[in-house]
């Protein structure tokens, strides 16, 4: 447990959703932050046939995208949320941008949520499990739909107050959590790839080009591995370990999710800084926070413990 969490269970208990509505600002940049990749990846098929997509917009996205998804599995996951390993400040609010970049929320929304989702694992209180609706084709189908991103227009917001204290006390994450800084934040995830691609093709065609396949399309691809990762992992895939929900292992979903999928051992062991601990099981995130902590910009990190893993493998 982080020592936010942990906090959290000294104090007097608090309800798990906050007395106060979700603000309509934030129901509606939940809708444009869901929307909007759709909308351009709709977009961007003209440009495919007319104009062409091109090397650079393909150079552009491959090169942003991994900050991005950095930001939401090193950052926003095994940093903020589970506590996996310290950091320099100068790198907390780098990780805490970078997740921001990638619509997703501020990190203090986006921890809240996620913490809740481990207390209450596929269980009533869970804020995004696909079993929400039961078991059966129609009550999977919903709730798959429900855990990939519907629940992201729910009318309540999970208490900020009780599941990121820790978070509220960080005057850098607090800052960077306000509307106007955040929606600066979201802003340049099309600015900066605008630039690149003006400065590279030298033409407003190219700027414009690389807005629609390096700017939304990143984020469309981001955000729905990242939403595939609360569905589609706590209903397919293998159990190697012991947990009390649903969550499995992914392989395909691996690479792309940047070692995200392999997230049965993740609810066995949620501070662990490495998901991928079996053979095979590539985990680029810990590859990442291995780099980061030979570079000393990271400190105290949670590795697999054989004899902890042991103790939770199925037999």
């Amino acid at each position: 447990m982080t020592a936010g969490v942990a906090d959290v269970g000294s104090r007097a208990p608090q309800p798990d959703i906050s007395p106060k509505p979700v603000p309509l600002v934030e129901r509606i940049s939940v809708v444009v932050f869901v929307v909007a990749p759709v909308v351009g990846v709709a977009a961007a098929v003209p440009f495919f046939w007319g104009w062409g997509l091109g090397w650079t917009d393909v150079a552009i996205f491959a090169f942003l995208y991994p900050f991005n998804a950095l930001g939401i599995t090193v950052g926003y996951h095994r940093h903020f949320t589970h506590g996996g390993f310290k950091a320099k400040r100068w790198l907390r609010i780098v990780l805490a941008i970078l997740g921001g970049q990638a619509w997703q929320g501020s990190v203090i929304f986006w921890v809240s949520d996620h913490r809740r989702h481990h207390k209450y694992a596929d269980q009533e209180g869970d804020p995004h499990s696909p079993w929400a609706y039961g078991p059966g084709v129609w009550g999977l189908t919903k709730g798959l739909y429900h855990a990939h991103m519907g629940w992201l227009f729910r009318k309540e917001r999970t208490s900020r107050s009780k599941y990121a204290p820790d978070l509220l006390k960080d005057k850098d994450l607090v800052l960077l959590g306000r509307n106007d800084v955040y929606a600066l934040i979201t802003l340049t995830t099309l600015l900066v790839p605008m630039g690149l691609g003006a400065l590279l093709t030298w033409s407003w065609h190219g700027a414009v080009t690389a807005v629609f396949w390096a700017g939304l399309l990143r984020v469309f691809a981001g955000d729905h591995i990242t939403f595939s990762i609360n569905s589609i992992c706590h209903v397919f895939g293998k159990e190697d370990f012991k947990t009390r929900d649903h969550s499995r292992n992914v392989w395909w979903l691996a690479i792309p999710s940047f070692g995200e999928s392999w997230h049965n051992l993740h609810h066995a062991d949620p501070t662990c800084a490495r998901h991928g601990v079996l053979k095979g099981q590539l985990d680029i995130s810990a590859r990442v926070i291995w780099l980061m902590e030979k570079a000393g910009w990271v400190w105290d990190v949670r590795w697999p413990d054989e004899q902890r893993l042991a103790s939770r493998r199925v037999p």
